[in-house]
């Protein structure tokens, strides 16, 4: 949120000098960076290394407990980009509250409402606002398909939407190789164990089950607003190079009126490194995801 000081000054005809943060443009509908925050939030690799005990990473020691939670410090900056303040975010797998925590760090009285099939990650994440005293917000706990049953979706329209739905089946998979010898864990660490979590699907039944969920939640995205999805890739096989995430932006463009606009590949540089594949093979240390942007046009 834009704040008065004394320091802030008129630049030309429609900027504001808020000095190191650089100059805002009024004009500006999207959100209420300056043109230097504005720039680099563009920048198409995105390079993070939050620490366990970081505020970024608020309530870790609570939310660790889904497979694979991301740091609400990263939520916050994408949802700084997105929306103004008092606007309303929805995060179709809200997971242990990621997204809603990130737009209570947010601040601006910007709210969020998530919907997660499992309900010990909801109760993770309220232990994890209580421990850091973050305002709570609501979690529906259902199967996202059933969104629209519930007013807290159906009667709103929302400035952004947040989706980090499991990449198909790929925690399902056992462990092996040197993963396994290193970490003296091979078992498989699904979301869930509900038939009808994504996390449990095979590809095709899985990509299927994604569309009509972002579809839904596309139709309670206001005009020209964002919708922005994680993905990460599995590892080639001989018959399929396990490309996930051109498959959901092709598979999300033939929603009416989503368009795709770009991405941005996030660099967690907390994730370890392993000898995949020495000393025979090259086998890649798939240490990024990508953050796939749509517009609803």
């Amino acid at each position: 949120m834009l704040k008065k000081s004394h320091s802030i000054k008129k630049v030309k005809k429609y900027g504001i000098d808020l000095g190191e943060r650089g100059v805002y443009d009024v004009r500006n509908k999207l959100n209420e960076l300056t043109g230097k925050e504005w720039v680099y939030f563009t920048n198409s690799i995105w390079i993070t290394g939050y620490s366990p005990t970081a505020i970024e990473n608020a309530g870790l020691k609570y939310r660790k407990i889904h497979p694979s939670p991301k740091p609400p410090g990263l939520l916050k900056d994408i949802i700084l980009f997105f929306t103004k303040s008092n606007s309303l975010i929805l995060d179709p797998f809200a997971g242990v509250g990621g997204t809603l925590i990130g737009a209570a760090m947010a601040g601006g009285n910007r709210k969020a409402i998530g919907i997660e099939l499992e309900p010990k990650y909801y109760d993770a994440y309220k232990k994890a606002c209580l421990s850091e005293c973050i305002e709570i917000m609501p979690m529906i706990i259902d199967d996202s398909l059933n969104m629209m049953n519930y007013k807290l979706i159906a009667e709103e329209e929302f400035d952004l939407i947040i989706a980090d739905p499991p990449y198909s089946n790929m925690m399902n998979k056992v462990r092996t190789g040197q993963k396994a010898k290193l970490n003296g864990e091979k078992l498989a660490t699904p979301y869930t164990d509900y038939q009808e979590d994504l996390g449990n699907l095979n590809r095709e039944r899985y990509l299927e089950k994604l569309k009509k969920i972002m579809h839904l939640a596309s139709t309670r995205l206001k005009n020209n607003k964002y919708l922005v999805v994680f993905c990460k890739d599995f590892q080639p096989e001989k018959d399929n190079p396990n490309i996930l995430h051109a498959d959901i932006i092709y598979l999300l463009s033939e929603i009416p009126r989503l368009q795709y606009k770009g991405m941005r590949i996030w660099h967690d540089q907390a994730m370890s490194l392993y000898p995949f594949g020495y000393p025979y093979s090259f086998v890649m240390n798939q240490i990024h995801q990508y953050v796939l942007i749509f517009r609803k046009e």
